[in-house]
């Protein structure tokens, strides 16, 4: 990869109700926000670049949310499976899991795959990875009838035990190439070779259902940037090239997410002064929001979950809810008050925006509130309609017997509750404390929720980046360039300890795979590798981090390590007990160009707010009380003040409540501090 500094790089996240766009190159910085284009999301992002203006050397680091999208609205391609004979039903039988354990009548969604479109052939490789029953060639011929009959698009091979023998998976994938070399094939030994059925087939079926629209918009993408150099963010906050994104879809189910919390944990470590922050990442956008937990690292997982399916690929640990600025507020047939997870989106967006939108959203119930400046969202250039805003809420206030603010209220308050129990589920229910962390509220309104959602949970302290609004397209431009790879272990540990060297045939085969998969190949990339482990007998495990070179210390070390996070996580450890290490993992990564010290203290573009003045704003049922506008370039080093204010830039609003003080870093980062 070329130098960044030399040529520039241009983050890109888009989002569902916007597209957002951080141009930087050496110490210069500048930020805009699109609304998004639903229907090819390439048309915003070759707009955008063309108002920015950015050269045509600048590398371009894409976060899509095209893979998400396919698999929340079930649009993806037309996909197969085949699997050993007697397994075609995985899919459907799953691990039996009651999501809702006391909901008396549960509905179950359809297979990602139907069962006409699951194939069995008639083979079998045993659990020592040895050929019991070879392929038939006529199967094979008659595999591929079938599929061209049912005008399949995308094929899943998994078969039994491939990840200790993938001859058989390998013949199928030769034979299609040859007979249907137009047909999307993904091959379970090549991404994912680990234990667990199910799992492993969830993992192949999903890359292969996304797969063929995910490669068609990234070759609609390089066709609108033309000669430009692109790179996608996976989900596991590294970047990877457009071909090998192409052809590994499931890696960017996370895509757009991951960006922001890479950008977050940056802005961390400079605003609180540590390479280790401890910070809960907030980030609400348009259609839903996005937390995770950094206990001073990145939050890392091997093991997610997209629409309660199961998806093995690393990824950032990311919970997910249906809130956001343009989720849909209603009154069910309960009288109940309902907000998402529906969401206008950016066609039609909320009332506010004039786009034809009718139903009330977040966003609108902050405009009525006052908390939104009418007249400067996104710098003065979109005007808002209140009137069209006040008028839903009313209709909606009516249905309740309330008044519009009252309804605006309960809105922001029943999003409030959906999106705290989100931030419960990944601290509180993980066995950390979010009293000792800090929050780090960002996207277009994030700030707007943070100080409520921080008094709900006991946080004391909250950090505004400098372009709250674009983080997660800035989080992008500093993105590695990352690889992961894995291989099953199932080894006892006491085997290892005696025998480490078990270990280095591995490790070898993965350090190949991830060279492989890295865009840079002529320099030497740095390794980190982590082990899943469990005591013997255990149905799940937890990935341990495990120093290199694997010697019987760093063995033990990761042993010492997975029983303090067993016993913080389920609450006891049994030392005495027989361990079993699962699998082995290895990511490789380049590390993307350094910051500039001074680099977020110049800015290019971003046009003032609005005067410095007070305005009426509803922060509670109380009415309106007069607060103090301020514009985020009024806000200096050195000069604090205390809530209630409203702090207005291009790309964010932030609202403080009373008995917070407000003071701003040598970054211009924002700094929240509970009185």
């Amino acid at each position: 990869m070329a130098h960044r500094d030399e040529v520039g790089v241009v983050g890109i996240d888009v989002g569902g109700t916007f597209t957002d766009f951080v141009w930087r190159i050496g110490d210069r910085l500048q930020v805009l926000k699109l609304p998004t284009t639903p229907r090819d999301q390439s048309e915003a992002i070759g707009d955008g670049l063309g108002k920015l203006n950015v050269g045509m050397q600048a590398q371009v680091m894409h976060g899509t949310t095209v893979a998400t999208n396919a698999l929340l609205e079930r649009r993806g391609a037309r996909a197969a499976l085949v699997t050993t004979k007697g397994f075609a039903d995985v899919l459907a039988i799953g691990r039996q899991n009651r999501p809702s354990l006391y909901a008396l009548s549960q509905q179950r969604k359809p297979e990602l795959i139907p069962a006409s479109w699951r194939f069995e052939l008639d083979e079998r490789i045993d659990a020592k990875g040895k050929v019991i029953k070879p392929l038939n060639r006529a199967d094979l011929d008659r595999l591929s009838e079938m599929l061209q009959a049912k005008q399949v698009e995308s094929l899943a091979v998994v078969f039994l035990f491939s990840f200790l023998n993938p001859e058989h998976e390998r013949e199928v994938a030769d034979h299609l190439a040859t007979v249907l070399p137009d047909l999307n094939v993904s091959v379970s030994s090549e991404l994912l070779p680990e234990y667990r059925e199910y799992e492993r087939t969830s993992t192949v079926a999903i890359n292969a259902y996304v797969q063929p629209l995910v490669a068609a918009y990234l070759n609609r993408l390089k066709a609108t940037l033309q000669k430009r150099s692109i790179f996608v963010m996976q989900s596991n906050g590294g970047v990877l090239s457009l071909e090998s994104a192409a052809r590994q879809a499931g890696r960017l189910v996370l895509s757009g997410p991951a960006g922001g919390v890479v950008g977050a944990f940056e802005v961390a470590k400079r605003g609180l002064d540590t390479s280790a922050p401890e910070i809960i990442t907030f980030d609400m956008g348009g259609t839903s929001t996005d937390v995770a937990l950094c206990p001073g690292v990145l939050p890392r997982t091997s093991e997610g979950f997209i629409t309660d399916l199961p998806i093995r690929f690393p990824s950032m640990d990311i919970h997910t809810v249906g809130a956001g600025g343009g989720s849909i507020a209603r009154v069910d047939s309960g009288g109940i008050l309902r907000v998402g997870p529906e969401s206008a989106g950016a066609d039609p967006g909320p009332v506010c925006y004039s786009r034809g939108g009718i139903e009330p959203t977040v966003t609108d119930a902050n405009l009525v509130l006052g908390r939104i400046p009418k007249d400067g969202f996104q710098g003065g250039g979109m005007q808002l309609d209140l009137e069209a805003a006040m008028e839903a809420l009313a209709s909606l206030g009516r249905s309740m017997n309330v008044s519009p603010f009252e309804a605006a209220l309960g809105v922001v308050r029943v999003a409030n509750a959906v999106m705290e129990r989100a931030l419960r589920r990944i601290s509180i229910e993980q066995g950390f404390d979010p009293r000792s962390y800090t929050l780090v509220p960002f996207g277009g309104a994030g700030g707007l929720h943070a100080c409520e959602l921080a008094e709900a949970l006991g946080i004391e302290q909250i950090l505004i980046p400098r372009y709250p609004g674009v983080l997660s397209a800035w989080g992008l431009t500093i993105a590695d360039s990352t690889f992961d790879a894995s291989a099953t272990v199932l080894l006892d540990s006491q085997e290892l300890l005696a025998r480490p060297e078990l270990l280095e045939p591995m490790y070898l085969s993965l350090v190949e795979k991830v060279n492989q998969g890295l865009l840079d190949q002529s320099t030497e990339p740095s390794f980190q590798a982590w082990f899943d482990i469990r005591y013997k007998g255990q149905s799940y495990e937890l990935e341990i981090p495990v120093d290199l070179p694997f010697t019987a210390s760093h063995i033990n070390l990761a042993l010492d390590r997975f029983y303090a996070m067993h016993d913080r996580r389920f609450g006891y450890r049994l030392t005495g007990s027989r361990v079993e290490i699962v699998a082995m993992r290895l990511q490789g990564k380049h590390m993307g160009a350094p910051l500039r010290q001074e680099e977020l203290l110049r800015e290019v573009g971003g046009a003032p707010i609005m005067q410095n003045e007070r305005r009426e704003v509803w922060l509670d049922s109380a009415g309106e009380q007069s607060i103090h506008f301020w514009n985020r370039e009024d806000i200096q080093p050195r000069k604090d003040f205390m809530g209630p204010a409203i702090v207005g830039q291009y790309d964010a609003t932030l609202l403080v409540f009373p008995s917070w003080r407000v003071s701003s870093d040598r970054h211009r980062n924002i700094l929240l501090r509970r009185m």
